[in-house]
C-alpha cells in the first residue's frame, strides 16, 4: 500500500473540477491540467481530492498512486503560491549578474558563463552578487534551474569554493598539515 498515495491533497485556495482522467485546476497564480493514467481515479469530497486505484487488488500500480499523488500535490499547491530555491556562490571573486533573461556567471574560469532561464523562473540576486533566489509555480523547474546552476562549479572540499544550495552541506577535508 502506498503511504503518499493515500494521503488527501488540500484543495482550499483552488478551483478543481474531474472530468475522468483530466484534473483541471484554477489557483491565483496559475491554472492547468493534469492527465491521471488509467489505473488512477481521482475524487473530491469536501476540501479535498483523494487519489485512489482503480483497482486496487493489482499490486503493480502502487508506483504510480503515490508518484502521481505527489506530482498532482506541487501542481495544486505551485498554482497558489510559488517555489522558492536558494544558491549561495562562495569564493573570491565568484559572482552572478543578472542581465536581462540570462545570468552572467564569474566563476573563476577564464571566461565568462552565460546561463539562459526559462521562461516561468523569476531570479532575485544579491547586490553582491553572490547569494541567488529563484522561484516559480513549477517545483520542477526551480529544482532543475538550481541544480544547473550548481553544476557551473561544484564546491570543492578543501575551501568550500563553488556553488551550492543554501542548505546543502559540504563535508570538507583537512589540508596538508
Amino acid at each position: 500500500m502506498s503511504k503518499i498515495g493515500r494521503k488527501p491533497i488540500s484543495t482550499q485556495n483552488v478551483a478543481v473540477t474531474i472530468d475522468g482522467q483530466i484534473v483541471s485546476y484554477k489557483g491565483a497564480k496559475k491554472s492547468g491540467t493534469y492527465l491521471l493514467p488509467d489505473c488512477l481515479r481521482a475524487k473530491l469530497e469536501n476540501d479535498f481530492l483523494k487519489i485512489e486505484l482503480t483497482n486496487p487488488l493489482d499490486k503493480k500500480n502502487n508506483n504510480f498512486w503515490g508518484l502521481h499523488r505527489a506530482l498532482l500535490s506541487n501542481e495544486l499547491m505551485g498554482s497558489v503560491d510559488e517555489f522558492a530555491e536558494n544558491v549561495v556562490i562562495v569564493g573570491l571573486g565568484y559572482k552572478g549578474e543578472l542581465k536581462g533573461n540570462t545570468i552572467v556567471f564569474s566563476l573563476g574560469y577564464s571566461h565568462k558563463i552565460d546561463f539562459e532561464l526559462p521562461a516561468d523562473v523569476a531570479v532575485v540576486i544579491d547586490k553582491t552578487g553572490q547569494k541567488i533566489n529563484i522561484r516559480s509555480t513549477s517545483k520542477f523547474l526551480v529544482g532543475d534551474v538550481a541544480q544547473r546552476i550548481c553544476a557551473l562549479r561544484r564546491p570543492e572540499p578543501y575551501k568550500g569554493t563553488g556553488v551550492r544550495l543554501q542548505d546543502e552541506i559540504i563535508h570538507r577535508k583537512t589540508g596538508k598539515n
